[in-house]
């Protein structure tokens, strides 16, 4: 049963996302893990062998996977990120795929002992840097928009550069007619790439015209999509090898800059999917090596790699970025990170079969080659980038900020308070007025409608660790839960209760409080003198002992945990208390003067503490005074 075509693929399936979660749990690189994985299923344990397994089926799976990954990256290539990335990307693509190519080409001849032909078909392919890379290690970084969107751009531009690259000179390479020159095959090249470039404009334009039309009805738009996308592709590289990721990228750049009803449905499905076809096919390729390729890795490649890591990259990107305005921190952090994936390897292996079977000298050592570059960049880019980010004074930390949408009393009141605790507080709300209070209570404020404003990206979620909705509006409270839970995770959402509590406004996340209530009922306990107040839970004073000295109506609002961190209570999610924690509550004004009282009680008592000992302590000191003279006394008296 084991050795089923359809364990096979759920055990890829599994494996893959499986490393994904790791990978989230401990702040691992997923790329790295879903390597590590691969590797264990495949060589080490051979529970997973893709060509016995798959056999002919995996290069059309790897390739119809690369289409759609490729797909979503381009779908994601809004131009408005351009006005933070535009001159960098456009250097990177211009400067720098002919100079990275260049010093790929040499450090591949002189460094790995290529042949010329071999060492230029792989110095082309070394021009991408992978956007199934690139797009989860951003994930787990923090760092200024305009690098995350240049290694964004770059990576998903230069994939099908590099592609046609490769293609042109396995073309010039293999051609052996009359008109085998370099004119003649850049020629050929350029109307391929042109035609599949125009098939992907027209693909694109068609969905954004039928869609929003009601051509297509809702329920079939995300698998029409897909067809288009597998269609066009298949299609464009019938035309001519590797073409098909020039119209897929087109494709997804032109519905990425058009209006298109449902898109972020459409999105959530395309991102969903890409996560599982990056987990599968990075499985499928880290399991494809076995010890014959291994072993024909040879010690001369090190050089190479060593050129690559710390030559190739950094000086392609210094020189393509130099005068640039792009600050010096950001430019060497761009020109270290430069990990390879899944389109690397795929074209690499297509390319070396074909040339194998040509008698190409040096082709076989393309196989374990690209293996050791994924393998070596994943590793050395993945766990360094946020040390490196971190030395280069670029990483903007872990995101402890907090959002609360809407401008009132109470969400002024206790925005300040939590500004208090050492939290970076940003109130949103569209009105200016309801903004006032805020404003002097010296908070971070954002005028606009929040859901306009994180969709056309003029607001970062990253940067907050928790999103609270406390408008007067519960549909619209509502609708900000439901719509940013995907972005953010439903677990950093929480909302205020609707005033009515039998109504037809149902809440979309936690609700804010055990008692569940309103915002109008917390507004209402703010005028009458209510304030926030903070007990730490200790070994002698535990979270029961704080409920039963809590007055009555008062209550737990969040838990600050020791290392930041900050979690709400709600009717349906009651967080752990631990020793360490701080309990944030809030209390009427009669708790607050006792606690007032307390805490005064308290430090009278450390302060005569303090005086009882320095007075033991001076009496202390005077004893041994006193008895040091004394002996000092009898030996004098006995000499």
């Amino acid at each position: 049963m084991i050795d089923s075509l359809l364990v096979k693929i759920a055990l890829i399936g599994v494996i893959g996302i499986a490393a994904q979660w790791v990978a989230w749990r401990t702040g691992r690189p997923a790329i790295a893990l879903m390597l590590l994985a691969g590797v264990l299923a495949g060589p080490v344990l051979g529970i997973i062998v893709p060509d016995r397994d798959l056999g002919p089926l995996q290069e059309p799976i790897i390739k119809l996977a690369v289409a759609v990954i490729l797909f979503e990256g381009g779908l994601s290539l809004n131009f408005r990120d351009l006005r933070h990335a535009g001159q960098p990307v456009l250097r990177l693509v211009i400067i720098g795929v002919p100079l990275g190519w260049l010093l790929g080409t040499l450090a591949a001849h002189y460094g790995a002992g290529l042949s010329w032909g071999v060492a230029s078909l792989f110095g082309g392919i070394l021009v991408v840097t992978g956007p199934t890379v690139i797009g989860p290690m951003l994930r787990t970084l923090r760092v200024p928009p305009r690098v995350a969107d240049t290694l964004k751009w770059e990576g998903i531009v230069n994939d099908p550069i590099g592609a046609l690259l490769a293609v042109a000179i396995y073309a010039y390479i293999t051609f052996d007619g009359p008109n085998a020159s370099v004119s003649g095959v850049i020629g050929d090249v350029a109307v391929a790439t042109l035609l599949a470039a125009l098939l992907g404009v027209a693909l694109g334009f068609a969905i954004t015209w039928l869609f929003p039309r009601g051509y297509v009805p809702e329920y079939l738009k995300a698998s029409v999509l897909l067809a288009t996308v597998i269609g066009g592709f298949v299609l464009a590289d019938l035309v001519k090898h590797e073409t098909g990721l020039v119209t897929v990228t087109v494709m997804g750049l032109v519905m990425a800059n058009r209006p298109v009803h449902s898109s972020r449905a459409l999105r959530r499905f395309k991102e969903d999917l890409t996560v599982m076809l990056i987990s599968g096919v990075f499985v499928i390729l880290s399991a494809t090596l076995d010890w014959e390729t291994l072993q024909d890795f040879q010690l001369r490649f090190t050089a190479f790699l060593v050129l690559l890591l710390f030559l190739v990259r950094p000086l392609t990107v210094l020189i393509s970025l130099a005068f640039s305005s792009m600050p010096w921190r950001e430019r060497l952090f761009i020109a270290w990170i430069a990990p390879r994936g899944i389109v690397a390897v795929a074209i690499t292996g297509l390319f070396a079969l074909r040339l194998v079977d040509y008698g190409v000298p040096d082709a076989e050592a393309l196989v374990p080659l690209s293996f050791a570059v994924v393998v070596v960049t994943i590793l050395a880019h993945g766990f360094s980038a946020p040390w490196v980010a971190q030395r280069l004074g670029i990483d903007r930390g872990k995101g402890e900020s907090v959002l609360i949408v809407g401008a009132n009393d109470w969400t002024t009141a206790f925005g300040a308070y939590l500004k208090q605790l050492g939290y970076r507080v940003t109130v949103a709300d569209s009105s200016t007025f309801a903004l006032r209070s805020a404003r002097r209570k010296e908070l971070d404020v954002w005028r606009g409608d929040i859901l306009e404003e994180v969709h056309e990206d003029r607001l970062d979620l990253s940067e907050y660790q928790q999103l609270l909705a406390a408008t007067d509006n519960d549909a619209y409270n509502a609708l900000v839960c439901s719509d940013l839970g995907p972005e953010m995770g439903f677990e950093k959402l929480t909302q205020t209760a609707p005033q009515d509590k039998q109504g037809a406004v149902q809440p979309r996340t936690h609700v804010l409080l055990e008692s569940k209530r309103s915002v109008e009922e917390l507004q209402r306990l703010i005028a009458e003198g209510w304030q926030f107040g903070r007990t730490r839970i200790t070994e002698k004073f535990s979270f029961g002992d704080y409920r039963q000295r809590l007055a009555r109506g008062g209550e737990p609002v969040a838990i600050k945990r020791e290392g930041g961190h900050l979690e709400f209570f709600s009717a349906t999610a009651k967080p752990y208390v631990d020793e360490g924690d701080e309990v944030i509550s809030f209390i009427p004004p009669e708790q607050q003067a006792a606690q007032q009282a307390v805490r005064a009680s308290r430090k009278a008592e450390e302060a005569a503490a303090k005086e009882g000992r320095a007075e033991d302590a001076a009496g202390r000191a005077e004893r041994a005074e006193r008895a040091e003279r004394t002996n000092e006394a009898e030996t004098k008296r006995d000499e």
